[in-house]
């Protein structure tokens, strides 16, 4: 059997699925931004703003998301946007990610005179910068958001639409879910399907199994953003499984906002073992103080994922990117190969 080591891991070709932009800023880069525009922030040493934006307290999702008027403070002007996406895909690269999709609802980015265009176009010039430098394949989602009204969501719906071919890859739906149904935005997923725009939406994380259901049968998701309570239903984790619909799992924030009680509780293991795809991701790499090997390495040490297993979700997470199907299968050729090679040299 070959052993699981970080370094190990960090060395596995892994794709990023599920992050936010807002969610995983430099805290040298926030405070280097909030000295130039004049913002506030709780600190302005890097470690000490690191261990603040750390959420270990929070009594739920809502209050888990409340540290990023934090981060938005500092992300009102297309320069930091490019910076901050740029950033991100460094990072990245330095844990051997060959593949990210950076989610994000730019309306939160047109606070101070930015149009919602330039907010898009902004963070897409950091990611195809990224690319060139770094050798990563970047998309872009465009979120709606379930506190906004479904105007808005439909407005977020036809930004991401009209920039389909030029960087944006999939539309979703975030925010809070309890009180916030998926089907009370169907008019901007209605449009996104009819468009031919790849779906996923947030759902059963904070909320139940029906959230999942209505994000699948009314809302057209082709991925399920943490889908954590789908155990819940179990004629809906078949169907779940049937059809192949991925769960994008974020360990870390799941025991963060008590979505579940522990790493040890976590259903990701019997999903796996009932054959669901699965595929690991950070969320927010600022607030959760973690990495996507550190996601790989929870998985291993408290729910028993061997290096096969996990090498096993790897190429599952590539598998379920939103890239065209021939570009989709050179790449898992090319990581495949890397892995079977890795796990030689390990043995």
């Amino acid at each position: 059997m070959i052993e699981v080591t970080k370094e190990r891991l960090r060395q596995l070709p892994k794709a990023e699925l599920h992050v936010h932009l807002d969610g995983s800023v430099r805290p040298e880069t926030m405070i280097e931004l909030a000295r130039a525009y004049g913002k506030t922030l709780p600190e302005w040493e890097p470690e000490a703003l690191r261990d603040y934006m750390h959420v270990k307290d929070a009594r739920d999702l809502v209050d888990y998301l409340a540290r990023f008027d934090i981060t938005l403070s500092v992300m009102q002007t297309a320069e930091a946007l490019e910076r901050i996406a740029y950033e991100l895909v460094e990072d990245l690269a330095g844990e051997n990610v060959r593949y990210v999709e950076v989610r994000y609802s730019p309306v939160l980015n047109t606070r101070e005179g930015l149009s919602p265009e330039e907010a898009v176009e902004a963070p897409l010039r950091g990611l195809f910068r990224a690319e060139k430098d770094f050798g990563v394949r970047t998309g872009l989602i465009i979120c709606g958001l379930r506190h906004l009204s479904p105007e808005t969501s439909l407005m977020l719906a036809e930004l991401a639409v009209a920039y389909r071919d030029r960087g944006v890859v999939a539309f979703d739906l975030a925010g809070a879910e309890n009180g916030n149904p998926p089907k009370a935005h169907q008019a901007a997923f209605d449009l996104a399907a009819n468009h031919n725009l790849p779906i996923t939406i947030h759902a059963g994380e904070a909320y139940g199994a029906p959230s999942i259901h209505q994000a699948i049968h009314a809302c057209h998701a082709n991925r399920i953003g943490h889908g954590t309570r789908l155990f819940e239903d179990v004629a809906l984790m078949q169907y779940v499984n049937d059809f192949r619909i991925p769960l994008e799992i974020n360990l870390t924030s799941n025991v963060q906002t008590r979505a579940v009680t522990g790493f040890e509780t976590h259903p990701l293991r019997m999903y796996y073992d009932e054959g669901l795809v699965v595929t690991l991701n950070t969320d927010n790499r600022l607030m959760s103080a973690t990495t996507v090997t550190e996601e790989y390495w929870r998985a291993h040490r408290h729910l028993g994922f061997t290096w096969e297993e996990l090498c096993d979700m790897a190429l599952m997470s590539f598998e379920s990117a939103f890239l065209p199907y021939q570009e989709k299968i050179a790449l898992l050729e090319e990581v495949a190969e890397e892995i079977e090679e890795l796990t030689e040299s390990a043995g």
